[in-house]
């Protein structure tokens, strides 16, 4: 049996995490916010585009969430979000590590309950 050798960290695809907030009307569940994400996404992109961006949904509260996605993708992304119609998305923080990530999620959600 052959073994694959594993790729080096040089070749593998370099991701972002994006923090985001959605505001509307109404809250907005998870299931509902990943579907409107990712019709917007595929409506302004194309199939081929979300493919290559690789959006996996991580965190989601209270209309703001977390999303991991390509490094060279990150602007077309921002870009087909801001086109959201009836909400509106705001990009909160845009970093390339998962805890700073949360962390910036916390400090966002500490800021509406006044509490530092």
């Amino acid at each position: 049996m052959i073994k694959i050798k594993p790729l080096s960290p040089s070749l593998r695809e370099k991701k972002r995490y994006l923090v985001y907030e959605i505001t509307s009307k109404e809250k907005i569940t998870k299931n509902q916010a990943t579907t409107i994400l990712k019709s917007a996404i595929k409506r302004y992109i194309g199939e081929l585009g979300l493919a290559k961006a690789g959006i996996i949904y991580l965190d989601y509260k209270n209309n703001k969430g977390i999303l991991r996605m390509n490094n060279k993708e990150v602007n077309n992304v921002k870009a087909a979000l801001s086109l959201i119609d009836n909400m509106i998305f705001k990009t909160i923080y845009t970093t390339g590590l998962l805890n700073k990530a949360r962390k910036k999620l916390e400090v966002e959600k500490c800021k509406q309950c006044n509490i530092k």
